[in-house]
Parts: structure tokens; C-alpha cells; sequence
């Protein structure tokens, strides 16, 4: 007699797989991946037949290309369908239906989120992106005139402007210093964490990953050495979870937030907020929430009526990424990138300001093209051959960043490649 494993494996073997994908195109992805659930993740990733069937879980617009899939991702179509579901029901008596059925299954998708990061549930509030996350610990903590908060000059523009209010309201002292780009040093960097403290810092803020340029920095080594200095760290992880593996074991942070409308493909407006339990009484939530609740991790969800189905909802997109396996997608993103990388960089003009170094970057790369603006360069990217990137002018880091997803193609990849060498040769035209 089959156990579960075996028997799902028989279940959805290739052959299988495929007459789902007949069936319903929208399950193809879940099919394929339990089908391939013991593959080595590298010997996949160009497996174009497999992520044929997983791109075609979603519902994406192939008339352009999309490449910005850092800024938000499409949710397969099964999450859609998921929190269409749950809406349709909320809105038969959302007194009952939301408030009273709904909104108890939030502690479901708290308890699988703690799971799949390797922490308590009692430290996982859900909220709407990596922003509100942030500025709950970014505001949540007390603090007086001359003390400092310290974080890099490449860290989200939202999270740096959240701290020159509170120094233009509060008198505090936001201090910032660049690091390398790419930095593959992560002594390093760590370094230029610790020469940056003074007796009067209070605060830390850094990213996982860089925006600008998808940059992964030593997360653990700096948390570590503040935490020996007094010094708390809240950790920005809004690009990096479900983009590639870890738990937070990997980090031994005491505040991690992130936005699950990335890389996780959750609905829009979903993120989540870690924070160490000891820590919870600690921190002031954004909205104010009663004293009872001040040892509850839900004191941060205290927001007001709020939807229940965008919630619910990351539990599909959760299942999702488990399926495909979250070293088989970073695999994919890294080949991905690397398609495109490495061939934009035997021109002579071509300059990457990402590592790649697994180490230090996954799907995410920022590219320079000596001579040309990078935002002329991403509008023409746009009206020439309706493919979106980021063109990014930054003090430290100028170019396009560039982050596909694990529904785009190789010949999307290389028609970006394409018109990237087209400029190389002819120039822009906007």
C-alpha cells in the first residue's frame, strides 16, 4: 500500500501532469512540481518544458515583458481565484461572514508563515507591505533628541524619508555611509556598520537585499556585533523572502520585515512583520492597540476593518512557492539573470553593479551601460520594445535594475538582451 508521498508521486507523474495542464491550464505549475519534487534544483533550471508549465499558472500579459518583478509580481491565477472566493463570501454578511468566519483563519496563514521562516507563530503579525512593517519598528521605538539612527545611503528612499521626519519632528539624528558596490566583502561591510556606531546610536536599519542593486548583506554578522554593542537591528527584508532560501535561524534577527506581494506572489498589499518575542511589550505599534494586548504580536495588526480575503489568500500563494521549492526558484531567477548578464558583459561597455556570486545576489541585477542615461535608457526600453525595467540614478549606483520571475521566458530574457545590444550599436531614441 502507497504512503501519501508515493502516492501523489504516482498520482502526478509527467503524463499526469500534462492532462491536468489539458484540463486546467492554472494547475499545470502544482503538477509539475510534485512531479519533480526530488530533482536537483541546477539540474532544473533550464528545464524550459517545467517552467513552461509553471508560467502558465499565471496570467501575465506576454504583449510586453515585464522585468520589474522586485517592484510587485503577479499572483498566479489560483491565488486570484482564491481571494475571489473569500471576498464573494465576505461580502454576504461581513459582520459574520468576514469578522466571525474569515477572520479567525488568519491564525492558519500566521501559524504556516512561522513555519516556512523557522520561528513562533506569537512573532509573526500580518500587514499590508514591508513599509507599514518597517515603520512599525522604525516608529515603535522611543527615542530622544541627539539620538541616532544608522543605516546605509542604499537603503529603500520610504524608509530613509520615515526617519528624516522623525529627525525634523523629534530632533533625533539619522547618520548614513555607503558601502561597496557590489560588496563581496562581508567583513567589510561589517565593518562599516561597526565605525558608523557611537555612543549615541540607538537604531540600525539595513536591507537583506539592496533594492537598487538585489545586493544580499551579511544579516547575521551585523545583527550579531549590535547586539553585542546594545545596539537593536531591524532588518529589511522586503526582497528577499521566498526570492531565495533561508529561515531565520540565517539571519538571528530580533526584527525582520517584508512585503509577500514579491516574491512570494500573495495578493497585493500582504506582507508580514517578525518580531523576537521578548522584544514584542517593547515596541509601540503604529496604531495604537489596548494595554492588554501589550505582549501580543496582534497589537501590530490593530489597523481598523480590514479585508480578510487578501489574507487568506497567501496561503495559495504560500502552497505555490513550496511546490515549485524554494531552491529550485532561485536556481531558475539566477539562471535567468545570468543569461542575460553574461552575455551583456562581453561588451566592453557594459558595466553590472551586482555580484554573481550566489553568496550575495539571486534574481535581481543592476546594469549600467557607459554613455547612455538610465532612465532614457528604460523608456526606450518601454516604447521601443515594450520591456519594463527601472532605470535608477542613484549617488552611489546608476543603471537598470533588472528582475525577472519564474514565469518569464528565455526568449523574453534574450529579446531583452537583444535590444540592449541594439543600443549598444545604434544608440536610444525616446
Amino acid at each position: 500500500m502507497p504512503d501519501r508521498r508515493q502516492f501523489l508521486a504516482q498520482l502526478f507523474t509527467p503524463v499526469a501532469a500534462a492532462a491536468v495542464a489539458t484540463l486546467d491550464p492554472r494547475r499545470a505549475a502544482a503538477a509539475a512540481a510534485v512531479a519533480d519534487d526530488d530533482r536537483d534544483p541546477q539540474a532544473s533550471c533550464d528545464d524550459e518544458a517545467y517552467w513552461f508549465d509553471v508560467a502558465r499558472a499565471f496570467t501575465v500579459d506576454r504583449s510586453l515583458v515585464n522585468l520589474n518583478n522586485g517592484g510587485v509580481s503577479p499572483s498566479p491565477a489560483y491565488v486570484q481565484e482564491a481571494m475571489g472566493r473569500y471576498l464573494a463570501y465576505s461580502n454576504q454578511a461581513p459582520t459574520y461572514t468576514m469578522w466571525q468566519v474569515l477572520e479567525p483563519e488568519r491564525e492558519t496563514v500566521r501559524a504556516r508563515l512561522a513555519r516556512h521562516f523557522g520561528c513562533d507563530a506569537e512573532e509573526i503579525a500580518l500587514t499590508r507591505n514591508a513599509s507599514e512593517s518597517l515603520q512599525i519598528c522604525q516608529l515603535g521605538f522611543d527615542l530622544e533628541p541627539g539620538d541616532e539612527v544608522l543605516t546605509t545611503t542604499q537603503d529603500y528612499p520610504r524608509m530613509i524619508t520615515t526617519f528624516l521626519q522623525r529627525q525634523r519632528r523629534e530632533g533625533i539624528v539619522l547618520k548614513r555611509f555607503p558601502i561597496p558596490v557590489p560588496a563581496e566583502d562581508p567583513a567589510e561591510v561589517v565593518r562599516r556598520f561597526e565605525a558608523a556606531i557611537t555612543d549615541r546610536t540607538r537604531l540600525i536599519l539595513m536591507c537583506h537585499m539592496i533594492n537598487l542593486t538585489g545586493q544580499i548583506l551579511p544579516v547575521k554578522e551585523v545583527v550579531q556585533m549590535a547586539r553585542r554593542r546594545g545596539v537593536p537591528v531591524v532588518v529589511d527584508g522586503a526582497h528577499s523572502f521566498a526570492h531565495f532560501p533561508f529561515h531565520h535561524a540565517d539571519l538571528d534577527c530580533d526584527y525582520y520585515a517584508t512585503s509577500l506581494h514579491k516574491w512570494l506572489f500573495a495578493p497585493h498589499g500582504t506582507g508580514m512583520l517578525y518580531v523576537r518575542r521578548d522584544k514584542i511589550p517593547g515596541l509601540w505599534p503604529m496604531m495604537a492597540a489596548p494595554q492588554a494586548m501589550d505582549s501580543d504580536v496582534r497589537k501590530f495588526e490593530e489597523i481598523g476593518t480590514h479585508p480578510a480575503a487578501n489574507y487568506l489568500a497567501i496561503a495559495e500563494a504560500l502552497t505555490f512557492h513550496q511546490g515549485i521549492g524554494p531552491e529550485r526558484k532561485a536556481a531558475r531567477l539566477r539562471y535567468l539573470r545570468d543569461r542575460w548578464a553574461l552575455r551583456l558583459l562581453e561588451h566592453d561597455r557594459v558595466r553590472l553593479h551586482t555580484s554573481l556570486d550566489p553568496r550575495f545576489s539571486c534574481g535581481i541585477a543592476t546594469v549600467e551601460i557607459e554613455g547612455v542615461d538610465a532612465v532614457d535608457l528604460a523608456k526606450h526600453l518601454w516604447h521601443r520594445h515594450r520591456i519594463i525595467v527601472v532605470g535608477i540614478k542613484h549617488d552611489d549606483v546608476q543603471g537598470i535594475r533588472v528582475s525577472p520571475s519564474v514565469y518569464t521566458t528565455v526568449e523574453e530574457i534574450d529579446r531583452f538582451a537583444d535590444a540592449v545590444e541594439d543600443v549598444l550599436r545604434r544608440g536610444i531614441t525616446l
